[in-house]
């Protein structure tokens, strides 16, 4: 790998910030100052450090992110904020995307990594990976819509979903509105909206909870973020093909 590449993603900032490193002579690799970021170096025997203390390279990052609404769940937009916008310049060279997108108008957990095996495992349906919503909805739910969402809500574009789970926590008969929680292990386009649309009622706030073992961190306020704790990160990978 590049000595420049392996300083941006362990955290020392982007390219142009790494170069100025080098030009300062502040870079060692096994000991003696380098100033040519197109070294080759080896990651698992060279040793990197910085003013004398060492560099561990960490090839994938993994953070919580509580998203808000109104930020799209992409990389990019040239007119829209997205989720990436709303990390810090620390983490903007790290090559981060969204596993799987929640709404614009969608709130709650939403995992960014650079990690592609991990993010495809999670959003396999053949991978049966849960994920849990908060939903308010305008309409009063009923004993007969759990019972159809067990077998399998039918959309209005002839898709028949994969059996889910709705646990009806509160219904207000005088506000017409009911908070519900839906459990599905797929996530086509606006699905826990249409799903809700099929019984004749209209979600009016979305949530998501969690996803597989992973669930949002209370403490975490709208557009705030963190990295997974390791135990975090081994419940999620504890079922990849490879573990």
């Amino acid at each position: 790998m590049r000595l420049d590449k392996f300083l941006s993603h362990t955290g020392f900032g982007s390219r142009k910030e790494v170069r100025l490193l080098l030009k300062q002579k502040k870079i060692f690799v096994n000991e003696k100052v380098q100033t040519k970021g197109d070294l080759k170096i080896d990651v698992n025997k060279d040793q990197v450090s910085m003013d004398g203390e060492k560099i561990h390279y960490q090839k994938f990052h993994y953070l919580m992110l509580h998203k808000p609404s109104g930020v799209l769940s992409a990389t990019e937009d040239v007119k829209q904020k997205t989720v990436i916008d709303l990390l810090s310049d620390d983490y903007q060279h790290l090559d981060l995307f969204p596993v799987g997108r929640l709404d614009k108008d969608t709130e709650g957990l939403l995992l960014l990594t650079n990690d592609g095996e991990l993010a495809h495992f999670l959003l396999s349906p053949k991978k049966e990976v849960k994920k849990v919503y908060f939903a308010r909805v305008e309409g009063i739910m009923d004993d007969d819509d759990r019972v159809a969402f067990q077998n399998s809500i039918l959309l209005e574009d002839g898709y028949k979903c994969l059996p889910g789970q709705l646990e009806i926590k509160k219904t207000d008969s005088e506000q017409n509105q009911s908070e519900v929680l839906i459990t599905i292990q797929e996530g086509k386009f606006h699905q826990v909206k249409r799903m809700v649309k099929a019984r004749g009622k209209e979600v009016n706030y979305l949530k998501r909870l969690s996803m597989g073992t992973l669930k949002l961190d209370p403490s975490l306020k709208r557009g705030e973020y963190r990295y997974l704790t390791d135990e975090e990160l081994q419940s999620l990978k504890e079922h990849l093909p490879n573990n």
